[in-house]
């Protein structure tokens, strides 16, 4: 049997949308979701110039889990996910996540389950630095 979860890392270097997609894919799939979620120049009202991610050692344990979870509570027949740590600018891509899977609601129903779940999950944090030199941690992307 082929492993269902075929990617799930943090990573410090730039992410790949398409390294995750080709990671998802598979011949038995008719859907492939991708997700990119990236860093935005604003936060509540306030302007957001740059960003860094830290991690708990644990965490990519804690994506896996994510991923195995959504594994077997959906349809799919593979899942692809990297999460970004370090430096970040506007504009960077913080997390891609691809779930493929024989139809597409399924793919659609997966994939959001998976970025929910990492972002309520995965022991990551993100400090926010704003203009004017203020800045603040929040969890998760």
């Amino acid at each position: 049997m082929v492993n269902v979860i075929r990617l799930a890392e943090l990573r410090a270097e730039q992410l790949s949308v398409d390294e995750v997609r080709a990671a998802a894919a598979d011949p038995a799939a008719g859907a492939v979701v991708v997700f990119a979620g990236a860093v935005r120049d604003h936060d509540r009202g306030r302007d957001v110039t740059a960003l860094s991610y830290s991690a708990h050692p644990t965490a990519t344990a804690e994506l896996e889990r994510v991923a195995e979870k959504v594994a077997a509570s959906y349809p799919v027949v593979a899942i692809a996910v990297l999460h970004r740590t370090g430096d970040l600018q506007v504009g960077d891509l913080a997390v891609v996540a691809a779930v493929s899977a024989a139809h597409r609601g399924d793919a659609f129903d997966a994939c959001e389950a998976l970025i929910d779940d990492l972002k309520a999950t995965v022991p990551i944090w993100k400090h926010q630095l704003f203009a004017g030199g203020d800045s603040e941690w929040v969890d998760s992307a």
